[in-house]
């Protein structure tokens, strides 16, 4: 069996991920490690930059192979708002936050984007996966993290805090990206 190992704070992203990497029989090790995250206009650069501060901070990972999973909610109407800040997003406003940006907006259309970085034998290769949806006009469920009870994504009728996380990684943004890593391997 593969070993990969996913460097993340986020618990509940490492049990998507999980679930994910057991259909290709890899077995996935949490890697819990502080590390500095930049700030940038694109998670793309966030996620490759990250793979860098990573290796600073523990260098013994040069010789191993790890992936890291920056994600953001982007929505149409704010100009793409929150997208790269939405981990600072949700932390300072939350859901009713962005409900309250919202209040007057008739266009709803938002996505969920997943960059998963995987370093390997010092090269940096990026998968993404988007989710497309909807911001509801209030918070449906208590599953899931994040925006999840905010975003009704096109493929169903519930919303992602309304749903498991088999059901979730049907077509959820982080499983198209974990799903084009783990099926490169």
């Amino acid at each position: 069996m593969k070993i990969l190992f996913f460097v993340t704070h986020n618990k509940n992203k490492f049990d998507e991920a999980k679930v994910i990497a057991e259909q290709y029989k890899i077995d996935l090790q949490w890697l819990n490690i502080e590390y500095e995250e930049i700030q940038a206009d694109s998670i793309e650069e966030i996620a490759r930059e990250s793979c860098n501060k990573i290796l600073e901070k523990k260098p013994y990972l040069k010789n191993k192979r790890f992936f890291l999973e920056d994600a953001g909610l982007f929505i149409d109407s704010l100009n793409d708002f929150p997208g790269p800040y939405s981990a600072y997003v949700f932390r300072t406003i939350g859901n009713n936050g962005i409900l309250s940006l919202m209040k007057n907006k008739r266009k709803r259309d938002a996505y969920f984007k997943s960059v998963v970085a995987l370093y390997t034998k010092g090269h940096v290769k990026l998968f993404e996966g988007i989710t497309r949806g909807k911001i509801t006009k209030e918070i449906r469920g208590n599953k899931g993290f994040g925006f999840d009870p905010i975003f009704l994504p096109e493929e169903s009728e519930q919303t992602f805090g309304e749903i498991n996380i088999s059901t979730k990684n049907k077509f959820s943004h982080r499983f198209k990206s974990v799903n084009r890593l783990l099926s490169s391997l």
